[in-house]
């Protein structure tokens, strides 16, 4: 069912035409489900759409060259080392691409199709259940207390009262090293106890700054 274009290593022009029109369909349709999903930086979606076309293009150029691969392979090494790390989601898409450009550059022009098709499907689908979001009423929670009050366990009860868990991420100095600033990562309850829990946060802390908010995705690098 899947069968190559090419054989022999020959290439005919239909054929190669086709490769190129395949690798380009699949790039744009990989690069508008990247859009769908993230807000692309700088040309991130353009330079997405071409990376299969240009992929093709150097799979059949090497074709079973073993000193050109290695040449090329060298290549893509210095452009690796040159490039500033991406955020998992645009390294991701880019494996997607190289993919499509993998498959079609060695003629595989249907099972292209069908992988881009897929992929981009189970994407979709994946981003529209919410998979791998934050769980619902999970909050960040940043609290200021006094450098005389030992932190530890000092919240611990109410948390049992209005949150479902409640987890310490982080601790650091703040206002010349008068204060305490303590980061939390919790789930409420339910979204009606905000007001009671930051109510009883104030009475223990003193009255100091509390913030709560919703959970701030960091850029995830890989």
């Amino acid at each position: 069912m899947f069968q190559s274009l090419f054989h022999a290593g020959t290439f005919s022009v239909e054929h190669v035409i086709t490769t190129m029109v395949i690798a380009l369909i699949s790039g744009i349709l990989i690069a508008l489900v990247y859009r769908m999903h993230n807000t692309p930086s700088g040309k991130y979606a353009i330079v997405l759409a071409v990376i299969p076309v240009v992929t093709a293009s150097v799979i059949m150029i090497i074709n079973g060259n073993i000193g050109t691969s290695v040449a090329v392979a060298a290549s893509f090494g210095l452009v690796r080392f040159r490039s500033a790390a991406g955020t998992a989601a645009e390294i991701g898409y880019l494996f997607v691409a190289l993919a499509a450009g993998l498959t079609a550059g060695m003629g595989f022009v249907l099972l292209t199709i069908v992988l881009t098709l897929f992929v981009g499907a189970v994407l979709t689908i994946l981003e529209f259940v919410g998979f791998g979001d934050p769980a619902l009423n999970e909050k960040q929670l940043r609290i200021t207390i006094p450098e005389s009050l030992n932190y530890t366990g000092l919240f611990d009860d109410l948390f049992h009262t209005y949150t479902r868990f409640a987890r310490l991420e982080r601790v650091r100095t703040t206002n010349m090293g008068t204060m305490y600033e303590l980061s939390y990562r919790l789930q409420l309850k339910r979204g009606d106890v905000e007001k009671p829990l930051i109510d009883a946060l104030r009475c223990r802390n003193g009255n100091l700054d509390i913030m709560l908010g919703t959970v701030q995705h960091e850029r995830n690098e890989m």
